[in-house]
């Protein structure tokens, strides 16, 4: 069995996802037994970007922005050639999953995860903090079904060394049409579009702009040129147009947002601590002697087989004791993770999944029972990318764990249906008993 890794008082489990900032892993606190999210960015990267003050700055302002609608950052730590950020871990998996399972949502469903966002980016724009980049991928549920946004303050952050954002990178259906522009832009402004943008697909269970063609999306998004379907009502349908305005000068701000009837319904802002005390001891620590502490990060050396997996890691990636997300495809919507389990061998899972990707003119690249798949989005806006690894949960019991690596989630979560489709001769279905 593989030793478990710890950095400090964490033991580090399996990746769940990977950014353009970074890997993410699973990690639990020894001390408290709580599970943690621990975000893992490379000194080299910051160091070749000249990132330093940046990243010393939104990590702060991370620290200090504390709502019950937004991830906790906990604190920072340092490694030789690596930073570790333990953020709050959030069991419910992403707001947009529902979708993919439910398809829309009812109104008032939709009104409460819309004013929980609401009063989350009025809580960071209160501090002069600016999301940037809110997009499905950054809104996750806790296990109470309540709203959770992540990366306020980290998921903008340019990684280009003139320091401009490059927001063309992610996904632009849910930009502003000033950011898609070269000037600068009002960053509160820019993210009230964008949660106008969320608010229309929670309710719609589609885009209002969404072309495959880049340049006809950028001009529908620059005229707003969009329509509400008929099951919007009246009061939602005039909101939305007040928040889809392309002039962000006469774009409805948080105030006017939240003086709105429809917006009023039911609504009730969520209580918390406005004087907590926080301190940035370790995020000081961290970053004043990065770059005279700093060793090249070396390549980790893995053994030929597929890695095992702990007890710990088989629970914190069931979300609880519930196993039957593992194998259960329908049930496994999880933190856009999608997962399978096969008796067959790890070398045929491999090789068949390398077949189907071709099939699907897919760029293949494996190493270490760890395969990525790379290829354009369906809308032609950017990469599309997946990423697949082999597990051994049990002698001749393997796990496939299937994550995003780049693109948008609705069109993800279509490949993954389709992925598996084709894969279902290697696929075990216990419930079934096939495979």
């Amino acid at each position: 069995m593989n030793k478990s890794r710890k950095v400090g008082k964490y033991e580090v489990g399996r990746m769940v996802g990977e950014g353009t900032f970074g890997k993410v892993k699973f990690a639990r606190n020894c001390e408290t037994g709580e599970s943690v999210a621990m975000k893992i960015l490379a000194k080299s990267t910051i160091l070749k970007h000249r990132m330093v003050d940046q990243i010393k700055r939104e990590i702060s302002i991370m620290k200090i922005v504390r709502h019950p609608n937004i991830v906790r950052l906990h604190e920072v730590l340092a490694g030789r050639a690596k930073i570790f950020i333990i953020l709050e871990f959030v069991t419910g998996g992403e707001l947009f999953d529902k979708i993919v399972h439910r398809g829309k949502l009812p109104e008032n469903e939709s009104r409460k995860y819309f004013q929980q966002l609401v009063d989350a980016v009025a809580h960071c724009h209160s501090k002069g903090v600016y999301h940037r980049d809110l997009k499905p991928e950054n809104l996750l549920l806790d296990a109470y079904g309540n709203l959770k946004v992540s990366d306020f303050g980290l998921s903008a952050l340019p990684l280009q060394g003139d320091g401009l954002l490059r927001t063309t990178c992610g996904t632009p259906n849910y930009v502003a049409p000033e950011v898609l522009g070269d000037q600068g832009y009002d960053g509160a402004a820019a993210d009230i579009w964008s949660c106008g943008v969320i608010l229309y697909v929670l309710m719609a269970g589609y885009l209002p702009f969404d072309e495959t063609n880049l340049y006809t999306l950028y001009s529908k998004i620059t005229a707003a040129e969009f329509s509400c379907p008929y099951w919007f009502s009246p009061e939602a349908n005039k909101l939305i147009q007040k928040i889809l305005d392309p002039n962000p000068k006469t774009r409805i701000r948080i105030d006017g947002i939240r003086n709105d009837p429809w917006f009023k319904k039911n609504y009730a802002p969520v209580k918390y601590r406005e004087d907590e005390e926080v301190s940035l001891d370790d995020v000081r620590a961290v970053f004043e002697d990065i770059e005279d502490q700093y060793i090249a990060e070396r390549s980790e050396i893995k053994d030929g087989g597929p890695l095992l997996m702990n007890a710990f890691e088989m629970i914190t990636l069931s979300q609880g004791l519930n196993l039957s997300a593992l194998f259960d495809r329908r049930q496994d919507y999880v933190n856009r993770q999608t997962r399978f389990v096969s008796r067959k061998p790890a070398q045929v899972i491999i090789s068949n999944v390398e077949a189907v990707a071709e099939s699907m003119s897919l760029k293949v690249h494996t190493r270490n029972y760890k395969t990525r798949l790379e290829g354009i989005s369906a809308n032609r806006t950017g990469q599309f990318a997946v990423v697949l690894e082999v597990y051994e949960v049990a002698p001749s019991l393997f796990m496939v764990d299937v994550r995003k690596a780049a693109g948008d989630t609705l069109e993800y979560h279509k490949f993954y249906k389709n992925f598996c489709a084709k894969l279902e001769d290697i696929i075990w279905n216990p419930i079934e008993g096939t495979g």
